[in-house]
Parts: C-alpha cells; sequence; structure tokens
C-alpha cells in the first residue's frame, strides 16, 4: 500500500477544509458572533492548516494509487473532515459534547440532515451556515472536489472516484477525471444558484436562501427554524425545494446531456423513467390513503409532494408531520427510503439503477423456471448488462442487508421500541434525516444515547459512502504488511 501517497492526499484535502472555513470566519466577524465563535474558526483553521501541511509537505516519488488505496483516502478522509469540522461547534461551546458535535458534522457531510439541535434559532449565523455548508461540499463528495481543484490528477484518480461516487456504475463523462469532477461541479454550483435566486424572489432573505438551496443541492436537509420549511408557510418555497430535491435526486450526466442538446439520451434513460414513475405513483397512492385529513386539495397534494420528494430524495427537509399519517402511507415512505435517488446524484438509498437491475433479473429468474436452458440477458438502456455488474449488484445487496441487520441490533440495545430503532437506522443509512417515533420529523436526535449516536454516525458514513470504504478499514487485509512498489 501507498502510505505516503496516501496521507499527502488526505492532507491536501484537509487543507481544502481549512480555505472552506474561512469563508464562516468571515461571516462570524460580519455577523458579530462573538469571540468565542471567531476563535473556534481560528483554532480549526490553524489545526486545520498545520495538520494539512506537514501530511502534504513533500510529493511524494512515487504517485501510483489503486482500488486498495482509493478506498483508504476516501474513508480516513470523510472521517478527518469530521473530526476538524465538529471542532468549531465544541470550541465555542455551542455544541458542548464532542460526539454530538461529530454526529451533526458527519450527518452534515454525509447529507444525511439529522440533527442532535432542539433550538436551531439560538444557534450562530456563522455555525449555522458551516452546518448547511457540509451539505453543499458533501453532496457531490469532497474528494470530486479535490479532484476538480487540485493540480497533479490522472487517470489513477478513478479508483478515488469510484469510491466516493454513489451508484452501482461510474461514467465518465469525458476523457480526463480533472475535467470530468469540474464539468460535475459546475453543473451542481449552476443548479445551486438558480435555486437561491428562485427562493430569494419568494421574499426569503438571502441567508435563509442560501442555507435551503445547500440542503436542497446536497439533498441533505438541515433546517434553519424549528420547524424546518414549514415555517415560511409558503406554496412558491415548498414547490421550489420540492422541484429541487428532484432534480438534485437525478444522475448529473442527463444534465450534461441536455447541454450537449443529447435529448435523446435523457429521454431514454430508463433509470430516470422509473425514478419520475416511482415519485408520482408514490404521490397518487399516499393521497388515495390520506385524503380524508384534509379539507384543501391543494395543501394535501402540497404536503405530499413535498414529503415524497424529501424522501426519495434522502433530503429530510419537512413541511407535514408524516409519523401522524396512516400506516400505510408510512409504508410507502419507508420504501421510497430504501430505493432512494439515482446512481450519480446527491441522493442516498439503494438507488433506482440498482432497484431496477435487481428486479429485472428476478423477472429473468422467473421466465427461466419453465424454459431452464433459455439463454436470456438483461438490458437497461438498450444495452447488455454485463454479468460482473449483476454479481456486484448481488454481493451490494447482501452486505447491505447484513450490515443494516446488525445496526439495528446495536441500536435497539438502548431504544425505547422497535419503530424507533428500525427507522432511525432506516434514516440514517440510507442519509436521509428524519425517521418515525422518537427520530421523527417532529422530533430529532437528542435524546438518544451518546453510544447510539456513535453507531448512528458511522450508520451515515458507511451509507454515504456506500460500505466498502469503511468496511474495508475492518478488513484483515487493511492491516496486512504493506505492499513494496
Amino acid at each position: 500500500m501507498n502510505n505516503k501517497m496516501i496521507w499527502y492526499i488526505i492532507g491536501q484535502i484537509l487543507k481544502l477544509e481549512a480555505l472552506f472555513m474561512l469563508i464562516p470566519l468571515i461571516l462570524s466577524v460580519a455577523y458579530s458572533d462573538g469571540k468565542k465563535v471567531v476563535f473556534a474558526f481560528l483554532i480549526t483553521i490553524v489545526a486545520l492548516a498545520v495538520s494539512g501541511f506537514g501530511l502534504s509537505f513533500k510529493l511524494p516519488k512515487n504517485q501510483k494509487i489503486f482500488a486498495k488505496e482509493g478506498l483508504i483516502i476516501v474513508a480516513f478522509s470523510w472521517i478527518m473532515l469530521s473530526i476538524f469540522g465538529a471542532l468549531p461547534f465544541v470550541i465555542s461551546r455551542e455544541i458542548p459534547s464532542f460526539i454530538d458535535a461529530f454526529f451533526e458534522v458527519v450527518s452534515g457531510f454525509t447529507t444525511t440532515g439529522a440533527s442532535i439541535l432542539t433550538d436551531v434559532e439560538s444557534m450562530s449565523k456563522s455555525l449555522l451556515f458551516w452546518r448547511s455548508f457540509t451539505h453543499f461540499v458533501g453532496g457531490m463528495g469532497v474528494l470530486v472536489l479535490a479532484l476538480a481543484i487540485l493540480p497533479k490528477n490522472s487517470n489513477q484518480s478513478l479508483h478515488i472516484m469510484k469510491a466516493e461516487v454513489p451508484g452501482p456504475t461510474f461514467g465518465k463523462i469525458v476523457a480526463k477525471m480533472s475535467y470530468n469532477s469540474r464539468i460535475l461541479y459546475l453543473i451542481y454550483i449552476f443548479i445551486t444558484v438558480i435555486v437561491i435566486i428562485l427562493l430569494k424572489l419568494t421574499g426569503l432573505p438571502w441567508f435563509d436562501s442560501i442555507l435551503h438551496a445547500f440542503g436542497a443541492a446536497g439533498t441533505g436537509g438541515f433546517g434553519i427554524k424549528n420547524t424546518s420549511v414549514a415555517y415560511y408557510q409558503s406554496p412558491a418555497v415548498e414547490y421550489i425545494l420540492g422541484v429541487a430535491m428532484l432534480l438534485f435526486g437525478m444522475n448529473f450526466n442527463l444534465f450534461y446531456a441536455l447541454l450537449l442538446k443529447n435529448f435523446k439520451q435523457v429521454y431514454t434513460n430508463e433509470e430516470l423513467r422509473y425514478y419520475l414513475l416511482i415519485v408520482f405513483g408514490a404521490i397518487a397512492l399516499i393521497a388515495f390513503n390520506i385524503h380524508s385529513m384534509y379539507d384543501d386539495f391543494s395543501t394535501m397534494i402540497r404536503d405530499i409532494f413535498f414529503t415524497v420528494s424529501s424522501i426519495i430524495t434522502t433530503t429530510g427537509f419537512s413541511t407535514a408531520d408524516f409519523d401522524k399519517w396512516p400506516v400505510f402511507s408510512k409504508t410507502i415512505l419507508l420504501i421510497i427510503m430504501f430505493v432512494g435517488g439515482c446512481a450519480g446524484s446527491t441522493a442516498g438509498g439503494l438507488k433506482i439503477s440498482r432497484v431496477v437491475l435487481l428486479f429485472k433479473n428476478v423477472i429473468n429468474e422467473f421466465k427461466k423456471i419453465g424454459t431452464p436452458n433459455r439463454v436470456m440477458s438483461l438490458r437497461m438502456d438498450g444495452k447488455a448488462v454485463p454479468k460482473e455488474l449483476l454479481e456486484g449488484i448481488s454481493i451490494y445487496l447482501s452486505i447491505y442487508i447484513t450490515i443494516f441487520l446488525i445496526l439495528i441490533c446495536c441500536v435497539s440495545l438502548e431504544m425505547p421500541d422497535f419503530v424507533s430503532a428500525f427507522s432511525a437506522v432506516t434514516a440514517t443509512f440510507n442519509n436521509i434525516g428524519p425517521g418515525m417515533g422518537v427520530v421523527g420529523p417532529t422530533c430529532n436526535y437528542a435524546n438518544i444515547s451518546s453510544v447510539n449516536k456513535i453507531i448512528l454516525s458511522f450508520s451515515m458514513l458507511l451509507g454515504r459512502l456506500e460500505i466498502f470504504p469503511i468496511l474495508f478499514l475492518f478488513s484483515p487485509n487493511f492491516y496486512k504488511k504493506n505492499t513494496k512498489y
């Protein structure tokens, strides 16, 4: 294993976080948040800079990295980013407990949106900004951003990007990884800016517009009001964020295809068709189930649309207390929690493409029962799906279910009921945020035990990085003697 290159890249990432933290530092002065907050950001920036420069002082002669190094770089980078990212909250004493602060920041970077804050409106504006900014940075991927702006890039960077970008497949849209990353981030930033402007036009302050756009872009869902988006009582805000969440739940390669006027690629994309079918199907089923609970049809449709959009994209913004909906509606929401958004999006969950391929594979197996010698190829977007990809999806699903069950067993030791334990793991492992029961949309994770907060923090990391980078840290291969290059 190329340890020197691993630590060099991690050092570069820490320097990048130091640069990011300059923005809330400036805001802490501009908003007069107090000396404690300013000092908290200053000391953290210094710690990041010293650590970053110390680790990346000299570029190693051997710069080769492969899949193994890619997994380690991604896992360690996200853990260290979260540890350092938690320090301003702890040092300023606005979140005195390091475990609570770590949970909050992991939730931010993984775009989960689960929170331990009971009164978010009392927090300093610069810390609120940093909290939501972690959504924006973590949405597309911290290392994807690093690949986009750091100089030294090669096709070996593919190993890093494959380990961080969610989805069963990873497709390059241009040959060079640095250009690929830049295109993705430019599209990401452009749509975010559009959302900010639209929110501002509804009458929201710039600060509120920017932070809610960060939450929608990263499909994270950190609110800056105690009642989340419901605080504004604005249909326009809800529809803008609802549509924005759906857009950020789409594969970003499709946006690039639109820029190239390749409309056929978008129109014929199976994953997108199934994604929209699931969204509107869920809205129709829930509307049928809860129509008697509403006097106004337009309010009902708005609440359902926003909730379905928030849940399937694993954002976690809320306008309605869906924990009070009938069991059938909550079951639909639980199902789409697992399904998630499209591959190559900022959303969490299993991903639409995985679910579609799994169902197609099951149908093929049923067809083979009567004619066992029949040769059948599974196709997606008109192309034959490689057998290796199907095997990889099956393995991923097996590991996913195993980890999920282990997490439920661990969390249930200190949870008051099964619904709370099940939904807490579902909401964190799929990077959604609010669950049901004691972690429902009108509650949060403040009152769960410190042990469960640590477990659920790693549940969020496992979900965002799609298991393997974090799991590899516990693999015996990780501790084997280093390979000589």
